[in-house]
């Protein structure tokens, strides 16, 4: 078995675009992965070509000899696009030998641990406040619609819910730390804010009832002296975690130290060298790894690293379906997992690009199919030309 051809394939996501890479061997096995360049990663397809170009002829099977390779090809411009890069080439490698041998990923990685996973419905209400009319959904536009929400995600089934911070005078988002709203670059949490995300998670657990378990996510938007303002007021609230981006893992420590509201991180980072030092300052409760950036081998080997901290792992995934499926394998091995972050406010066709999981009761149920265990229609990509 060899490689025989390298594609990147790209579909229309509404606000973003899903990317996809298709590695085919000389004998017809195909094998995919998901990669994003719509947040940060700009050029990220120019740099999966470029480390593919020598990839042709190889067996890919090795999986752990090309990865290293590539790593070692790169290592002097370790993390950010390159590991992406790698990690795309590395998933999509991983898909073809489970699906050469007729198994699930996840029987590659050890066997599962569970056969379904708790799911937090993540971006709840944020999609709503500026894309409600590309999904088909209820525009957020008041507290009102805040309670009606958690009520609605209640009874869906799910049992946690995931929320930005709403301002609804724009409306939109506060995101600074991206320039997305005003703050940046002073990046500071003002009483008028802390009183908004007051009444924005009191209103979700109105809505949503004493069972749900409520996360905020404050992302980059703040720094340490804000993220501690926060966490002082959600000590009140009772939460599931305050996620966290921080590059600092001793300001971070300290943050967990003052706070009694859990706290998650490390979606940003690459690989175990940059996790390791967030582990040994004991900076979160919960470390997110996201699998499309890190690659599912490398991904393994931070929960493993994360496990010998006694430290709880949860997927970063905000991206579509076969990512989702790429991050439930990845769930479904490790010992330690928290919780599976899922989008489910999408454009219509999300379905259409990518099918074959079964979500019910706020859980995903894991698919005994080979590889991901989910088909990606190219079809139904081409239908949905990225807009620009």
């Amino acid at each position: 078995m060899r490689i025989a051809k390298i594609e990147d394939l790209h579909c229309d996501a509404g606000w973003r675009v899903w990317s996809f890479l298709k590695i085919t061997t000389d004998d017809g096995v195909v094998g995919w992965s998901e990669y994003n360049e719509s947040y940060g990663s700009k050029g990220l397809t120019a740099v999966i070509r470029k480390l593919g170009e020598g990839l042709i002829g190889r067996d890919p099977r090795a999986v752990e000899l090309i990865s290293s390779m590539l790593y070692a090809r790169t290592r002097q411009a370790p993390g950010g696009v390159n590991a992406q890069a790698i990690a795309a080439i590395e998933n999509a490698l991983v898909d073809i030998k489970a699906r050469a041998l007729g198994i699930p990923v996840y029987e590659l990685l050890g066997g599962p641990c569970r056969d379904s996973l708790r799911l937090y419905w993540s971006h709840c209400g944020s999609y709503r406040l500026e894309h409600s009319e590309i999904m088909g959904t209820p525009a957020l536009t008041s507290l009102d619609g805040v309670r009606e929400l958690g009520a609605e995600i209640a009874e869906r089934g799910f049992t946690a819910l995931k929320t930005n911070i709403f301002l609804f005078d724009l409306p939109g988002l506060h995101m600074p730390g991206f320039t997305g709203s005003a703050g940046w670059p002073e990046l500071n949490a003002d009483r008028d804010l802390l009183q908004k995300i007051d009444r924005q998670l009191a209103a979700f657990r109105e809505g949503a009832g004493d069972q749900m378990d409520l996360m905020l996510d404050a992302n980059f938007n703040f720094k340490a002296e804000g993220y501690r303002r926060i966490a002082r007021l959600l000590d009140d609230h009772d939460i599931f975690w305050l996620e966290i981006d921080l590059f600092n893992p001793e300001a971070l420590a300290d943050i967990r130290r003052t706070a009694r509201t859990p706290v998650a991180s490390c979606e940003s980072l690459f690989g175990r060298r940059e996790f390791l030092p967030y582990f040994q300052a004991q900076s979160m409760d919960v470390a997110i790894i996201d699998v499309p950036w890190n690659g599912i081998l490398e991904s393994m080997k931070i929960a493993s690293m994360a496990e010998a901290f006694e430290t709880n792992c949860a997927p970063h995934n905000f991206y579509g379906n076969l990512s989702t499926a790429m991050s439930a394998h990845f769930c479904a091995a490790i010992p330690n997992f928290r919780i599976m972050e899922i989008d489910i406010d999408d454009v219509p066709w999300k379905d259409e690009v990518v099918s074959g999981y079964d979500i019910r009761d706020g859980r995903l149920h894991l698919s005994k199919a080979p590889g991901w265990g989910v088909e990606v229609n190219e079809d139904a990509i081409r239908a949905h030309p990225p807009k620009g």
